[in-house]
């Protein structure tokens, strides 16, 4: 099976990551890896936590990276989903990593001969927000959306569970 890259992008609780499970499972070979970034826990992220690895069950090995999603990749031999780059964006401005910092670590793993499939909320349909950290937020968030969706084979876009192939 050939490596693919594919973005799944849409609101928040719009069904993008059941369907990027879907679509992970039928672009892998063999057991894919669910890459979880999320880092953060108080109560509430843990039910959403929870909620995920219900839904994903066994079908997919778990790895846990907040950070560092090439050097996590290039150990994986299977296909992998990471979930989410919007939670991995957050994490890195919370550890003082900027925009260049993040860039070239998603160049890295979009040049990977790896099946990568991508999960990422968009942000961009709101209004500007007051808050400086909130608008970083936004642009970055905006800028590697593109970057990823410029270099991956397929991407959809996902509203009320229905994930239309835009690319």
């Amino acid at each position: 099976m050939k490596t693919k890259k594919a973005l799944f992008i849409g609101g928040i609780k719009s069904g993008k990551s059941l369907n990027a499970e879907i679509y992970t499972l039928k672009n892998s070979l063999k057991k894919p890896i669910y890459l979880a970034t999320t880092e953060f826990i108080d109560d509430e992220m843990q039910k959403r936590i929870d909620a995920h690895k219900l839904q994903r069950s066994a079908q997919f090995e778990t790895l846990e990276e907040p950070l560092k999603l090439y050097n996590a990749i290039t150990k994986c031999d299977s296909s992998v989903l990471i979930e989410c780059v919007s939670i991995w964006i957050n994490n890195m401005l919370y550890h003082g990593f900027g925009f260049d910092e993040m860039k070239r670590e998603l160049e890295a793993v979009l040049a990977l001969d790896k099946t990568v499939v991508f999960v990422l909320n968009d942000v961009g349909c709101g209004i500007i927000p007051e808050n400086r950290l909130a608008r970083e937020f936004i642009d970055i968030s905006g800028k590697l959306s593109q970057l990823i969706a410029a270099s991956c084979d397929e991407v959809y876009h996902t509203i009320a569970g229905i994930s239309m192939r835009i690319k």
